[in-house]
Protein backbone atom coordinates (compact mmCIF):
# COMPACT_ATOMS: atom_id res chain seq x y z
CA UNK A 1 0.00 0.00 0.00
CA UNK A 2 1.71 3.60 -0.96
CA UNK A 3 -1.47 5.41 0.73
CA UNK A 4 -1.66 5.55 4.15
CA UNK A 5 -3.68 8.22 5.97
CA UNK A 6 -2.64 6.71 9.47
CA UNK A 7 0.23 8.21 8.79
CA UNK A 8 -0.48 11.27 9.26
CA UNK A 9 -1.65 10.13 12.78
CA UNK A 10 0.74 8.63 13.89
CA UNK A 11 1.89 11.78 16.83
CA UNK A 12 0.12 14.75 18.27
CA UNK A 13 2.69 17.07 16.53
CA UNK A 14 1.73 15.19 13.21
CA UNK A 15 -2.26 15.17 14.17
CA UNK A 16 -2.06 19.13 15.27
CA UNK A 17 -0.50 19.88 12.10
CA UNK A 18 -2.37 18.35 9.58
CA UNK A 19 -5.89 19.43 12.05
CA UNK A 20 -8.25 21.07 9.96
CA UNK A 21 -10.81 22.82 12.13
CA UNK A 22 -9.71 24.91 15.28
CA UNK A 23 -11.71 25.66 18.26
CA UNK A 24 -10.84 28.45 20.68
CA UNK A 25 -12.41 30.22 22.99
CA UNK A 26 -12.95 33.52 20.57
CA UNK A 27 -15.64 31.36 19.01
CA UNK A 28 -17.93 31.14 22.02
CA UNK A 29 -20.68 33.20 22.61
CA UNK A 30 -21.93 32.86 26.23
CA UNK A 31 -26.05 32.82 26.54
CA UNK A 32 -27.01 34.49 30.08
CA UNK A 33 -30.93 34.86 32.12
CA UNK A 34 -31.21 37.97 33.85
CA UNK A 35 -33.36 38.90 36.36
CA UNK A 36 -34.16 41.71 38.52
CA UNK A 37 -33.63 42.47 42.01
CA UNK A 38 -30.68 41.90 44.33
CA UNK A 39 -28.78 38.65 45.51
CA UNK A 40 -30.50 36.53 43.09
CA UNK A 41 -28.52 33.28 41.81
CA UNK A 42 -31.14 30.90 40.69
CA UNK A 43 -30.29 27.55 38.88
CA UNK A 44 -32.25 26.70 36.16
CA UNK A 45 -33.67 22.86 37.03
CA UNK A 46 -33.34 21.72 33.67
CA UNK A 47 -30.44 23.59 32.78
CA UNK A 48 -27.68 22.56 36.03
CA UNK A 49 -25.29 25.39 36.48
CA UNK A 50 -26.84 27.53 34.34
CA UNK A 51 -28.77 30.38 36.22
CA UNK A 52 -30.39 33.07 36.59
CA UNK A 53 -28.64 36.32 37.56
CA UNK A 54 -29.07 39.60 39.58
CA UNK A 55 -26.21 41.90 37.95
CA UNK A 56 -24.69 42.00 41.45
CA UNK A 57 -24.24 38.55 41.33
CA UNK A 58 -23.68 38.82 37.30
CA UNK A 59 -20.83 41.37 37.79
CA UNK A 60 -17.86 39.40 39.31
CA UNK A 61 -18.54 36.01 37.38
CA UNK A 62 -18.39 38.00 34.32
CA UNK A 63 -14.89 39.05 34.57
CA UNK A 64 -14.06 35.56 35.43
CA UNK A 65 -15.50 34.55 32.33
CA UNK A 66 -13.61 37.28 30.15
CA UNK A 67 -10.36 35.67 31.69
CA UNK A 68 -11.06 32.89 30.25
CA UNK A 69 -11.42 34.44 26.60
CA UNK A 70 -14.87 34.39 26.38
CA UNK A 71 -15.57 38.01 25.20
CA UNK A 72 -19.08 37.55 23.88
CA UNK A 73 -22.38 37.19 25.80
CA UNK A 74 -26.29 36.89 24.36
CA UNK A 75 -28.54 38.42 27.08
CA UNK A 76 -32.06 37.43 28.12
CA UNK A 77 -34.59 39.21 30.17
CA UNK A 78 -36.43 36.53 33.12
CA UNK A 79 -39.55 38.91 33.45
CA UNK A 80 -42.08 39.05 35.97
CA UNK A 81 -45.92 38.12 35.01
CA UNK A 82 -47.21 41.36 36.18
CA UNK A 83 -44.92 43.42 33.68
CA UNK A 84 -45.86 41.44 30.49
CA UNK A 85 -48.80 42.61 28.61
CA UNK A 86 -50.08 41.70 24.91
CA UNK A 87 -47.65 44.22 22.99
CA UNK A 88 -44.85 43.55 25.41
CA UNK A 89 -44.60 47.47 26.12
CA UNK A 90 -42.14 46.90 29.12
CA UNK A 91 -39.77 45.83 26.19
CA UNK A 92 -38.89 49.33 25.38
CA UNK A 93 -39.96 51.46 29.09
CA UNK A 94 -37.08 53.08 30.18
CA UNK A 95 -37.61 51.22 34.04
CA UNK A 96 -36.97 47.70 31.86
CA UNK A 97 -33.89 46.02 34.12
CA UNK A 98 -32.91 44.18 31.15
CA UNK A 99 -32.04 47.71 29.87
CA UNK A 100 -30.10 48.72 32.95
CA UNK A 101 -27.98 45.80 33.01
CA UNK A 102 -26.84 46.33 29.38
CA UNK A 103 -25.56 49.44 30.51
CA UNK A 104 -24.17 48.40 33.65
CA UNK A 105 -22.28 45.84 32.24
CA UNK A 106 -21.46 48.33 28.99
CA UNK A 107 -19.78 50.53 31.46
CA UNK A 108 -18.10 48.18 33.73
CA UNK A 109 -16.67 46.03 30.63
CA UNK A 110 -16.81 48.01 27.76
CA UNK A 111 -14.59 45.92 25.46
CA UNK A 112 -17.03 43.08 26.20
CA UNK A 113 -19.34 42.24 23.00
CA UNK A 114 -22.87 42.13 24.07
CA UNK A 115 -25.63 40.70 22.05
CA UNK A 116 -29.68 40.98 22.84
CA UNK A 117 -32.67 38.98 22.10
CA UNK A 118 -35.81 40.89 20.25
CA UNK A 119 -38.75 39.22 20.21
CA UNK A 120 -42.31 39.80 22.05
CA UNK A 121 -42.20 36.19 23.98
CA UNK A 122 -40.08 37.33 27.20
CA UNK A 123 -42.58 40.43 27.47
CA UNK A 124 -45.81 39.26 26.12
CA UNK A 125 -48.77 37.89 27.90
CA UNK A 126 -49.47 35.75 25.14
CA UNK A 127 -45.86 34.18 25.09
CA UNK A 128 -45.14 33.98 21.85
CA UNK A 129 -42.58 36.44 19.61
CA UNK A 130 -45.19 38.22 17.71
CA UNK A 131 -48.23 40.37 18.30
CA UNK A 132 -51.16 38.08 18.65
CA UNK A 133 -54.51 39.42 17.60
CA UNK A 134 -57.81 37.35 17.41
CA UNK A 135 -55.41 33.79 18.13
CA UNK A 136 -53.18 34.84 15.00
CA UNK A 137 -49.80 36.07 15.43
CA UNK A 138 -49.63 39.05 12.90
CA UNK A 139 -46.65 39.71 11.07
CA UNK A 140 -46.77 43.80 10.24
CA UNK A 141 -47.80 45.03 13.70
CA UNK A 142 -45.16 43.42 15.38
CA UNK A 143 -42.09 45.09 13.17
CA UNK A 144 -43.04 48.33 14.95
CA UNK A 145 -42.97 46.58 18.45
CA UNK A 146 -39.04 45.01 17.72
CA UNK A 147 -37.99 48.24 16.17
CA UNK A 148 -38.76 50.42 19.39
CA UNK A 149 -37.10 47.37 21.37
CA UNK A 150 -34.11 47.30 19.22
CA UNK A 151 -33.84 51.19 19.34
CA UNK A 152 -33.94 50.79 23.18
CA UNK A 153 -31.03 48.34 23.67
CA UNK A 154 -28.75 50.20 21.08
CA UNK A 155 -29.31 53.29 23.17
CA UNK A 156 -28.46 51.07 26.02
CA UNK A 157 -24.87 50.20 24.84
CA UNK A 158 -25.96 46.80 22.81
CA UNK A 159 -23.12 46.21 20.30
CA UNK A 160 -25.46 43.48 18.20
CA UNK A 161 -28.98 43.43 17.98
CA UNK A 162 -30.22 39.47 17.51
CA UNK A 163 -34.10 39.49 16.22
CA UNK A 164 -35.47 36.16 17.27
CA UNK A 165 -38.77 36.48 16.20
CA UNK A 166 -39.07 35.41 12.53
CA UNK A 167 -41.41 37.50 11.66
CA UNK A 168 -40.94 38.07 8.15
CA UNK A 169 -39.07 41.76 6.79
CA UNK A 170 -38.00 42.55 10.52
CA UNK A 171 -34.22 43.14 9.67
CA UNK A 172 -34.55 45.51 7.71
CA UNK A 173 -37.28 47.15 9.44
CA UNK A 174 -34.86 47.13 12.47
CA UNK A 175 -32.23 48.67 10.25
CA UNK A 176 -33.77 51.41 8.93
CA UNK A 177 -35.14 51.91 12.64
CA UNK A 178 -30.74 52.07 13.82
CA UNK A 179 -29.77 53.64 11.45
CA UNK A 180 -32.86 56.76 11.39
CA UNK A 181 -31.82 56.80 15.48
CA UNK A 182 -28.29 57.15 14.72
CA UNK A 183 -27.38 53.78 15.23
CA UNK A 184 -25.17 52.72 12.07
CA UNK A 185 -22.63 50.78 13.70
CA UNK A 186 -25.16 48.67 15.81
CA UNK A 187 -24.99 45.08 14.25
CA UNK A 188 -27.61 42.57 13.33
CA UNK A 189 -27.43 38.87 14.23
CA UNK A 190 -30.69 37.92 12.54
CA UNK A 191 -32.02 34.20 13.72
CA UNK A 192 -32.16 33.58 9.74
CA UNK A 193 -32.79 29.51 10.29
CA UNK A 194 -34.81 29.04 13.49
CA UNK A 195 -36.53 26.08 13.93
CA UNK A 196 -39.87 25.25 15.53
CA UNK A 197 -38.03 22.42 17.62
CA UNK A 198 -38.35 19.83 20.45
CA UNK A 199 -35.06 21.24 22.15
CA UNK A 200 -35.84 24.86 23.36
CA UNK A 201 -37.31 23.64 26.61
CA UNK A 202 -35.20 24.66 29.16
CA UNK A 203 -34.40 28.02 28.03
CA UNK A 204 -38.51 28.30 27.80
CA UNK A 205 -38.15 27.20 31.79
CA UNK A 206 -35.41 29.33 32.50
CA UNK A 207 -37.39 32.65 31.18
CA UNK A 208 -40.96 31.33 31.61
CA UNK A 209 -41.57 32.02 27.94
CA UNK A 210 -43.38 29.17 26.50
CA UNK A 211 -46.73 29.73 24.66
CA UNK A 212 -50.00 30.26 26.53
CA UNK A 213 -52.09 28.71 23.62
CA UNK A 214 -51.03 27.01 20.33
CA UNK A 215 -47.10 26.85 19.08
CA UNK A 216 -44.87 28.58 16.89
CA UNK A 217 -44.99 26.85 13.71
CA UNK A 218 -46.48 29.17 11.80
CA UNK A 219 -43.29 31.57 12.23
CA UNK A 220 -40.41 29.14 12.92
CA UNK A 221 -39.49 26.65 10.59
CA UNK A 222 -40.15 23.06 9.81
CA UNK A 223 -37.66 20.72 10.85
CA UNK A 224 -38.24 18.65 7.68
CA UNK A 225 -36.94 22.07 5.31
CA UNK A 226 -33.52 22.58 3.96
CA UNK A 227 -34.20 24.93 0.54
CA UNK A 228 -35.93 27.17 2.70
CA UNK A 229 -33.08 28.22 4.65
CA UNK A 230 -31.37 29.37 1.56
CA UNK A 231 -34.69 31.64 1.25
CA UNK A 232 -34.50 33.02 4.74
CA UNK A 233 -30.79 33.70 4.42
CA UNK A 234 -31.07 35.45 0.64
CA UNK A 235 -33.25 37.95 2.78
CA UNK A 236 -31.84 38.95 5.77
CA UNK A 237 -28.67 39.50 3.67
CA UNK A 238 -30.34 41.57 1.44
CA UNK A 239 -31.90 43.26 4.46
CA UNK A 240 -29.04 44.26 6.35
CA UNK A 241 -27.80 41.26 8.85
CA UNK A 242 -24.39 41.10 9.42
CA UNK A 243 -24.80 37.92 10.81
CA UNK A 244 -27.13 34.79 10.29
CA UNK A 245 -27.36 32.30 12.37
CA UNK A 246 -28.73 28.96 12.40
CA UNK A 247 -30.67 27.58 15.91
CA UNK A 248 -30.60 24.88 16.93
CA UNK A 249 -27.22 23.84 16.26
CA UNK A 250 -26.48 19.97 16.63
CA UNK A 251 -29.59 18.72 14.65
CA UNK A 252 -29.15 20.74 11.87
CA UNK A 253 -25.39 20.83 10.80
CA UNK A 254 -26.35 20.19 7.10
CA UNK A 255 -28.07 23.87 7.34
CA UNK A 256 -24.85 25.37 8.36
CA UNK A 257 -22.67 23.88 6.25
CA UNK A 258 -25.44 24.70 3.38
CA UNK A 259 -25.61 28.59 4.40
CA UNK A 260 -21.60 28.59 4.85
CA UNK A 261 -21.37 27.16 1.40
CA UNK A 262 -23.82 29.86 -0.44
CA UNK A 263 -23.15 33.04 1.82
CA UNK A 264 -20.21 34.94 2.63
CA UNK A 265 -22.09 36.21 5.54
CA UNK A 266 -20.50 34.73 8.89
CA UNK A 267 -22.66 32.37 10.65
CA UNK A 268 -23.49 32.03 13.63
CA UNK A 269 -25.13 28.92 15.50
CA UNK A 270 -26.85 28.26 18.75
CA UNK A 271 -26.37 25.03 20.82
CA UNK A 272 -29.75 25.31 22.49
CA UNK A 273 -30.81 24.63 26.21
CA UNK A 274 -32.30 21.30 25.07
CA UNK A 275 -28.57 19.85 23.24
CA UNK A 276 -26.67 20.81 26.13
CA UNK A 277 -29.16 19.86 28.74
CA UNK A 278 -29.00 15.93 27.30
CA UNK A 279 -25.03 15.83 27.84
CA UNK A 280 -25.25 16.96 31.37
CA UNK A 281 -27.46 14.69 32.36
CA UNK A 282 -25.78 11.56 30.36
CA UNK A 283 -22.94 12.60 32.03
CA UNK A 284 -24.22 12.70 35.46
CA UNK A 285 -25.11 9.02 34.84
CA UNK A 286 -21.84 8.37 33.56
CA UNK A 287 -23.17 7.52 30.43
CA UNK A 288 -20.68 9.92 28.53
CA UNK A 289 -17.29 11.65 29.34
CA UNK A 290 -18.57 15.13 29.63
CA UNK A 291 -15.18 17.13 28.73
CA UNK A 292 -15.11 14.79 25.39
CA UNK A 293 -18.66 14.73 24.63
CA UNK A 294 -18.63 18.63 24.99
CA UNK A 295 -15.78 19.26 22.84
CA UNK A 296 -16.43 16.84 20.25
CA UNK A 297 -20.16 18.57 19.97
CA UNK A 298 -18.88 21.99 19.60
CA UNK A 299 -16.17 21.09 17.13
CA UNK A 300 -18.55 19.48 14.85
CA UNK A 301 -20.20 22.46 15.05
CA UNK A 302 -17.68 24.70 13.92
CA UNK A 303 -16.55 22.06 11.46
CA UNK A 304 -19.90 22.26 9.62
CA UNK A 305 -18.99 26.27 9.16
CA UNK A 306 -20.26 28.14 12.13
CA UNK A 307 -17.72 30.94 12.77
CA UNK A 308 -19.49 31.81 16.41
CA UNK A 309 -21.44 29.20 18.70
CA UNK A 310 -23.88 30.34 21.36
CA UNK A 311 -23.72 27.64 24.00
CA UNK A 312 -24.37 26.92 27.24
CA UNK A 313 -20.79 24.97 27.96
CA UNK A 314 -18.76 28.40 26.77
CA UNK A 315 -16.73 28.71 30.50
CA UNK A 316 -16.33 25.09 30.26
CA UNK A 317 -15.14 24.69 26.94
CA UNK A 318 -12.74 27.58 27.37
CA UNK A 319 -11.21 26.20 30.63
CA UNK A 320 -11.21 22.51 28.44
CA UNK A 321 -9.47 24.77 25.86
CA UNK A 322 -6.94 26.74 27.91
CA UNK A 323 -5.35 23.18 29.77
CA UNK A 324 -5.17 21.33 26.44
Amino acid sequence: MNIRPRRNRKSAAIRAMVEETQLGAQHLIYPLFLKDGNNIKEEVSSLPGNYRWSIDQLLPEFEKWMKLGIMTFDLFPAVDEHLKDQIGSYSYADENFYLHIIRTLKEKFPEAVLMSDVALDPYSSDGHDGLVIDGKIVNDPTLDILGKMAVAQAQAGIDIIGPSDMMDGRVGFIRDELDAAGFQDVSIMSYTAKYASAFYGPFRDALNSAPKSGDKKTYQMNPANKREALIEAELDIAEGADFIMVKPALCYLDIIHLLKENFATPITAYNVSGECAMVYAAAKNGWLDYDRAVMEMLLSIRRAGADGILTYFAPDAAKIIANS
